[in-house]
């Protein structure tokens, strides 16, 4: 009976310490893959490493990183947001014809335009978040739907063409350096700071976490689940509102394309990133990771001289392995 006992326990003890390697593992893969590509590219061509090229990482990631904030919300949530493309067209043409409308420059009062695509952005993620949790719609499904609307109302709202905003003021988000990184780049970083603090700090945040990590239990613990999902939708549009204005910010155009291709990046750098699609773990920091690593392949891949299908294939593998690393596949009876 001992013997059989101590087995037992000893048997027991494996199991827990290879959960707690997997966990290990799942937790800090995602930076280890990060550092390993930068080295990769900086034995392959030293200027990578340069300040100049880090600032071009950056640039081109962070209008990503802000939409990749809100979708890991959703995430961390267990449901999914595709509606980032239509928001965010939606929000920078919405900026960008009050923009002009209130003087065209942020010494006047067009620097409203800021929190009124910001409104724009929340007012489309609660009609978002609306549908899915009144109408009992899929949220990939009802989201979808809702990017759609909004490439469509963007289309309409320009009639196809591009509205240029040339005010020095606001192009200072690019033009203007700190450190030699420019103020878009510490712009995006104070909202990453923000979101870790709704993560972490506040109710909302765990709230996210407990429908995440078991909707049924959140129910019974006396949690308004269906008013944290709406709440989050609401929260994921603010921030695919401020992606709108850094891609704006960026190129000086508004226009129905600006939301072009961030439902791949987004949803990619969230996976990637370690957060599990089926909720609960994750967050911010995770999404950050992610978003370097697609945004220092697709550099990496340009500074080396390797076509853009390349990067594709990477980041697919990546988006594979992601999930294979997060997914314990010995507790889940079926793949739906």
């Amino acid at each position: 009976m001992a013997i059989t006992e101590t087995t037992g326990r000893t048997e027991g003890a494996r199991r827990a310490d290879a959960g707690i390697g997997r966990e290990t593992l799942a937790k800090w893969a995602p930076l280890l893959v990060l550092l390993v590509l930068c080295a990769v590219f900086a034995v392959m061509e030293p200027r990578f490493l340069s300040t100049r090229n880090f600032a071009r990482i950056l640039i081109a990631a962070s209008p990503a990183l802000m939409v990749a904030i809100g979708v890991t919300f959703i995430i961390i949530m267990g449901s999914i947001d595709l509606s980032m493309e239509g928001t965010v067209s939606v929000c920078a043409v919405s900026f960008a014809f009050c923009f002009l409308w209130l003087g065209g420059t942020l010494a006047s009062w067009a620097w409203l335009a800021i929190p009124i695509a910001m409104l724009v952005g929340a007012a489309l993620g609660f009609v978002n978040g609306l549908i899915h949790v009144k109408l009992k719609i899929p949220s990939f499904m009802a989201s979808l739907a809702m990017g759609f609307v909004g490439t469509g109302l963007a289309m309409v709202m320009t009639g196809g063409d591009r509205i240029r905003i040339e005010d020095e003021l606001f192009r200072a988000l690019l033009t203007q350096r700190i450190l030699n990184f420019p103020l878009m780049v510490y712009v995006a970083a104070v909202f990453l700071l923000i979101a870790w603090f709704i993560q972490t700090r506040t109710t909302l945040g765990r709230n996210f976490y407990a429908v995440g990590g078991g909707e049924d239990l959140a129910i019974a613990s006396g949690l308004n689940v269906n008013r944290v999902r709406i709440m989050g939708f609401t929260l994921a549009g603010v921030f695919f509102a401020v992606g709108a204005l850094l891609a704006v910010g960026r190129i000086g155009i508004a226009e129905t394309a600006t939301g072009n291709n961030f439902m791949f990046l987004s949803i990619t750098a969230v996976v990637v990133g370690g957060t599990a699609l089926w909720g609960g773990i994750g967050g911010v920091w995770n999404t950050l990771v992610g978003v370097l690593i697609v945004f220092v392949i697709g550099n990496g891949m340009v500074v080396i001289g390797l076509p853009g299908y390349v990067q594709d294939g990477v980041l697919g593998i990546l988006v594979i392995l992601a999930v294979i690393l997060s997914t314990n596949r010995k507790t889940i009876s079926f793949v739906k």
